[in-house]
């Protein structure tokens, strides 16, 4: 029997998930948590919580929440790299930073073609080590989340960055609001969200699905799915490619093919998941003021090449 937490759909998402496995709350107390990232040496998991302009920090071991750093620019998103270090989206200081392993926050990129970025959203590591992000404006939309300004570059765009030569390449730039993003497990497919109703009205709700050539450039950008209640937001994929994605009344998760497969069901609008622990079976969910947490009967993705990799 399944818990109340699951909403089964279609019956392929019963081999997803667990009998008798509840969602957990984990720690609670934030006014925007985003940005999940898990540290599987150290058995933790940083988040941020954008308007106190802080990130928390999760230990696996005890349950404890400590603050990781605060101020912490507004951090939004953030990934961990190849290295093990951590990557963030920087509202405040409209960058994409790293923070070094003896604790220094380097940052990495901050202009495009000599225009200061928006306030960048969400970033993932490929294999290769080039970092690609999203760069809405949300950050600089108020005071709020970040610092009232206006956008030097006057569009959102999504971008890769390649950090061993320090170029940076707006690979999609039609998009209204750029959010979430994630490649599948084979690199060859990189999922984006656009969140573009927030600002246009009857706007984006939707996750568009690209080709990645091997030089880098997208192609496609059909519209893979789109959000049934609220807006989708920070999503990341499964070893068989399926999609966990935020939505207003959960986690919605969808098959390869775009079939929505079932749901998991969260008491506040969920922003950003990510998976985590030692066997990468166990969901994470920044949650509006809370952070959650479930066991899958399956695993997050891994980068080709890394250990554990199918």
């Amino acid at each position: 029997m399944l818990s109340n937490d699951f909403e089964v759909i279609d019956p392929r998402f019963t081999r997803l998930v667990l009998g008798n496995v509840h969602l957990e709350k984990l720690y609670t107390g934030c006014r925007w948590a985003e940005g999940p990232a898990y540290f599987p040496a150290g058995r933790y998991l940083v988040w941020s919580d954008i308007p106190n302009n802080r990130i928390l920090r999760w230990d696996e071991t005890d349950g404890s929440v400590s603050v990781f750093r605060q101020p912490a620019r507004n951090t939004n998103g953030h990934t961990v790299d190849r290295e093990g270090r951590l990557v963030s989206c920087e509202h405040q200081g409209r960058c994409i930073s790293r923070t070094e392993h003896d604790g220094t926050v380097r940052v990495l990129v901050d202009r495009f073609e000599g225009k200061r970025l928006n306030s960048p959203n969400d970033v993932v590591v490929k294999s290769d080590g080039t970092i690609w992000f999203t760069d809405p404006t949300y950050g600089i939309d108020s005071d709020y989340e970040g610092d009232a300004a206006p956008s030097e570059i006057g569009a959102s765009y999504v971008y890769r960055f390649n950090p061993a030569d320090g170029s940076l390449a707006a690979v999609a730039t039609d998009f209204v609001k750029p959010n979430g993003l994630a490649f599948s497990p084979d690199e060859k497919l990189l999922y984006v969200v656009d969140t573009g109703a927030t600002h246009v009205e009857n706007g984006p709700r939707h996750i568009r699905r690209f080709r990645v050539g091997a030089d880098g450039r997208l192609e496609g950008g059909e519209v893979f799915a789109t959000c049934s209640y609220g807006l989708f937001d920070g999503l990341r994929v499964d070893v068989h490619g399926n999609i966990w994605t935020s939505a207003g009344d959960g986690v919605h998760c969808f098959d390869p093919d775009g079939v929505l497969l079932g749901k998991i069901r969260v008491p506040e609008v969920v922003a950003n998941v990510c998976f985590g622990g030692p066997k990468r079976n166990r969901l994470f969910i920044c949650a509006t003021t809370s952070l959650y947490a479930v066991y899958l009967n399956t695993r997050g993705a891994t980068r080709p090449g890394e250990a554990g990799t199918p």
